[in-house]
């Protein structure tokens, strides 16, 4: 949903922007096209392999971090307040299509996942090592897992030999992958480990309270999210100002929200976009402005 993204920031030529999610840098350069000489746009991607994609421009910076650093780096680079901020969640085709990153299981590769790879953890470490609780409380929580305590249980057991790839991993759940749905619930727990692995959700709530004070009055943030965990937490927010979704009212019962809804609805992909990019499917756009 590019057009609806630029549309959402309602880009200012001599802005100052976030993109969130620099990955291949598509987003930011949409951007770029739309500011001027004194615009300027600010990236944060902490995976290594998203500096290959840099863009050679003096009005963009490249930030190698998680954004949940978000307001340290916009004050140390001297770029507050922002007029507008864009997070592109969920990982990218480059992650899905790198077999030895371990996010997809088409492949044979290690059940790594980190999106930082200078990180320890990895979802071979969740596997061998966390508690059956935790491990039934993650598929549960992060992947909606209906036989998450049973999964728990059989991996628990399975890890006498340590568990290391993907093809090890699904070998020893095989008996309890449904056969009507294996892509779907395989994608599932992959999506909880993988959320467990980069605290996406942590990262997430983090940079979301620092919007209201990065951004200017009258400032966008744009989201796309691509699973209902995510987009709870976006649309709460937006609604409440917390992640409850637990709306306040001032003295005359006015509501308390720094931010305020463009569309009351999330948007969505058209059939064409959806055809022509299957991965867009789930994605659901949520567009905010701050209350001036």
């Amino acid at each position: 949903m590019p057009k609806e993204c630029m549309d959402g920031l309602n880009i200012r030529p001599d802005g100052v922007y976030v993109d969130l999610t620099f990955g291949g840098g598509g987003h930011s350069r949409l951007i770029l096209e739309q500011l001027n000489e004194k615009g300027c746009l600010i990236a944060f991607d902490q995976d290594e392999d998203a500096q290959a994609n840099t863009i050679q421009d003096p009005r963009f910076i490249l930030v190698d971090h998680n954004f949940r650093y978000m307001t340290n780096f916009l004050r140390f680079h001297d770029k507050l307040p922002v007029d507008g901020i864009l997070a592109d969640l969920g990982i990218s085709s480059h992650h899905i299509d790198e077999p030895e990153r371990g996010f997809a299981t088409r492949f044979s590769g290690p059940l790594d996942m980190r999106m930082n790879r200078e990180q320890e953890l990895t979802a071979a470490t969740i596997v061998n090592t966390y508690s059956e609780e935790k491990l039934r409380n993650i598929f549960a929580e992060y992947g909606e897992i209906s036989n998450a305590r049973q999964l728990a249980a059989t991996l628990v057991n399975a890890r006498i030999n340590p568990i290391e790839t993907i093809d090890e991993f699904k070998a020893a759940i095989k008996h309890l992958v449904p056969g009507k749905i294996e892509h779907k619930y395989l994608a599932q727990v992959f999506q909880a480990l993988r959320i467990e692995v980069n605290d996406e959700l942590g990262a997430l709530m983090a940079v979301l309270k620092q919007v209201p004070s990065v951004l200017a009055e009258g400032g966008r943030l744009v989201v796309i999210s691509y699973h209902s965990l995510e987009d709870r937490l976006v649309k709460n927010f937006i609604r409440s100002g917390n992640f409850e979704g637990i709306q306040e009212k001032d003295f005359f019962g006015n509501l308390i929200s720094p931010m305020q809804a463009v569309s009351r609805k999330a948007l969505v992909p058209g059939s064409q976009e959806q055809a022509q990019n299957p991965r867009s499917r789930s994605a659901k756009l949520r567009i905010a402005e701050k209350i001036k």
